[in-house]
This record gives structure tokens, sequence and C-alpha cells, in this order.
């Protein structure tokens, strides 16, 4: 078997063991791993994956809480499907719950779980949420418990059946914002690789773009005492990403392909249960309508990671060797320091984005104006968003945030990297 793929395998196990169960063909598992929280279970997922998961479900003796399957969430989980979600918890009374779907779905569904259980007696309106560690403290104030939620993936994407994280979205301002908690990570998950066969090629390269983030700036940003483990995760994930996305595009169906971007994806998550991201997903935070999450944050990094590289030199000519083994770029990282090396990574980064077809610079979205830089600005200043601003390699405050923000996101909208303004 390819090394990368048993490293990723062993990662992954060593983390997560008996619950998680991933690989090709699992599906069949789903029944004995949800049986374990009670036969009663809400099933929230989309029409088209009914008829692959009600069945084994039925086959180890659940059945459907109100009698059928609950519509899944749309794109970047809009808030008022949390709340439709919520609703149907709140009327059925499940034992469990288990979500089926890509990250927007699992992310709705961790945000509808919190508040059933919390919106009777601490409050229903989910802004009280978004932060770091506020559901625990709720849950521990008001003595209450969780549904158990099972995550079925469906998408190689955010690793979002992995994670304490749900993103959710107000689809009228056009913002994003997150739910960071221990508690509402899945009590076990599942992810079928097979099943990504029916993903477009496109929502594949999101998440191969999304597997690269969580990996490089939580890598970037990790403290001394997480570094071996960071860099193990992150040498694995950007590799499998960043030599099997290509083959995606040539070959839709090449499942080792599709099996590598799924393990890639996996270790993301693993990556953000071990560090924060920062810069990039901050920023994509406020593209929420003009690109998919892992677009947005693979535009970005280039122009963070330049930003960063006097910080983060080891870091940057680890990925360096990787771009360079695979013809991204012509230096020698290891001979380059500060921002030079920031620069030889950044462009070896922007020439993987074009060899798969993702944008590589803000301008190349669609609607995008300079509306988009100021809104991502006065966001970064949310005291919601403090931790993006103190997980960087170079950390920010809200009061510096136009004089060296700015300028970051003033060069990835035009593509010109001299733009950027170094601390």
């Amino acid at each position: 078997m390819n090394a990368l793929f048993t490293q990723a395998q062993r990662l992954l196990s060593a983390w997560r063991g008996d619950a998680y169960v991933f690989g090709r063909g699992v599906l069949s598992s789903l029944g004995r791993l949800a049986a374990q929280f009670g036969k009663n279970t809400l099933v929230v997922c989309n029409p088209g994956y009914r008829d692959k998961i009600v069945p084994i479900l039925e086959k180890s003796g659940i059945t459907l809480a109100g009698g059928g399957v609950v519509p899944a969430a749309g794109p970047n989980a809009p808030r008022e499907d949390v709340y439709r979600i919520e609703t149907c918890i709140l009327h059925h009374k499940p034992e469990a719950i288990i979500a089926v779907g890509g990250g927007s779905s699992i992310d709705a569904c961790k945000a509808a779980n919190l508040l059933a259980v919390l919106g009777g007696e601490h409050t229903p309106e989910i802004e009280a949420y978004f932060g770091t560690g506020l559901v625990s403290g709720a849950l521990k104030k008001t003595g209450k418990q969780l549904y158990p939620l099972v995550a079925v993936q469906t998408s190689a994407s955010s690793g979002a059946h992995l994670t304490k994280y749900s993103n959710v979205t107000d689809p009228v301002k056009g913002q994003k914002k997150l739910i960071v908690d221990e508690a509402i990570t899945p009590r076990c998950a599942l992810f079928d690789y097979d099943i990504t066969a029916s993903m477009p090629v496109s929502v594949t390269v999101d998440g191969a773009l999304d597997a690269i983030a969580h990996c490089f700036e939580v890598f970037a940003g990790i403290p001394g005492e997480k570094y071996d483990l960071a860099s193990s995760i992150a040498e694995t994930a950007i590799e499998l990403a960043v030599q099997y996305a290509p083959k995606v595009i040539q070959d839709p169906k090449n499942m080792e392909a599709r099996e590598a971007i799924g393990l890639a994806t996996d270790l993301g998550g693993y990556a953000i249960m071990v560090g924060g991201t920062n810069g990039a997903h901050l920023t994509s935070f406020s593209l929420v309508d003009l690109a998919g999450h892992g677009t947005a944050c693979g535009i970005m990094n280039p122009y963070y990671g330049v930003f960063f590289a006097p910080k983060i030199e080891k870091q940057l000519k680890l990925v360096g060797r990787i771009l360079k083994k695979y013809g991204y770029i012509s230096e020698n990282a290891d001979a380059l320091s500060g921002k030079d090396l920031g620069l030889a990574v950044a462009k070896g980064m922007v020439a993987f984005g074009k060899a798969i077809g993702a944008p590589v610079a803000l301008k190349e979205l669609p609607k995008f104006n300079d509306g988009y830089i100021a809104k991502a600005l006065e966001a970064a200043k949310n005291p919601q968003f403090e931790m993006k601003l103190k997980n960087m390699p170079v950390p920010l405050t809200a009061s510096i945030v136009d004089e060296y923000m700015g300028p970051i996101l003033r060069a990835a909208a035009s593509g010109d990297f001299s733009l950027i303004k170094l601390m």
C-alpha cells in the first residue's frame, strides 16, 4: 500500500480509534455504529442518500423519529436551516441524531442539537453561542446533555464529522460565524470514501484546498510542544492533496485519488483539533457568497504565508519541499529565508491552484469588489473572531487590523504580493 495512505490511516486510527469508521465500502457499518445510542433516531439527510441509509439502519432495528428523514441544510449551513432542524428535534424527541451529508449539513446539525437542548433554559438565539467554549459553559450551568450525534460524511471537505467546529451563515448579511466547542464534536463518525465518487470535481477541489488550508494554518501557528504531531499531520495531508488532486481532475472516477483526498481532508480535521486556523479562514467567512470555503482559503493562504514568513521558516521549508517534489516551484526552499522563502512557497501554492483550475486571486471571483475587503476587515475586529487573530504566527489585534491585514487583502485581490506589509 502507498506509504502516504498507511501513514494517514495510522494517524487517524490513533486519534479516534473505534469512534471513527473510515475507508472504502464501510457504509454498511453505520447500523452497528448508531445502534449503541438507541433505536429511535432522527436522520437528517438529503433525499438522494435516503435509499442508501435507511435500509442499513432498519436492518439494525433503528426506527426513524417522525417516520421519515429530515432534509439536510443548504450550502454554508444557513441559520434558517439550523432552526428548522432544531424544530424537528424538539417535536420528535429522538434518542440520537444521525447527520448525513457534507460539512454544511453536519455543522447545521451540531448547531441545531445545542439549540434544542439549551434553548429552553439558556437562550434560543444562536448568536449567543458563537465563540469558544460557550456551549460547554451553558451545559454545565443547566446540567443538560446534548443528544448523541453520529456524523456520516459524504464529501471530502471540511472534516466536520470529526471536529468541534460549527460554521453557520447569516445569508442576509453574507457573513459566516463560528461555534468552537468540544461538546459539539460528534460522538462517532463514518466516512465511506466510495460515496465521494458522486461528488462534482469542483467540490473535491474545494475539499483538497480546505485540507491544505487546515493543515497549513494550524502548522504555521502551532506551539512548540505540538510541533511534531502537527508536522506529521501536515506533511502527510498536504502531500496527499498536492499529489492526487490533479489526478481527480484528470479522471473523476479514479478511486485511489478520491480516497487520497478523503484521507487528506480527514487529516485536515485532525489538524484543527490539534491547533487553530487563522488568517485565511478568518477572511473566508466574509467571502461566503463568492466562493466555496476551501477555495476562499486556498486563495488567501499564499498571501498570509508571505506575511507570516519570517516567523514560520521551518514550516514553509517543509511545504516548499513538497511543492518542489511535484514541480510547482523550482527554487530550493531550504536555501531561502524570510520573505524570499515566503514568496517562493506562495508562488508554488498559486501554481498548484492554477493546475487544479482554482482561482488564485480574489479578482477572479465573480461579483468580487472592494466592498468585500471592507467587510472582511470589519469582521476581523469582531470579538467573536479574536481567536483567529491570536492564532496567527504574527498575532494581530483589532486596532492594527487595517494597517496589516488591509494590505494582505489588497494583495490577494490583485495577485500582487509586493503590496504585503511585514511587521
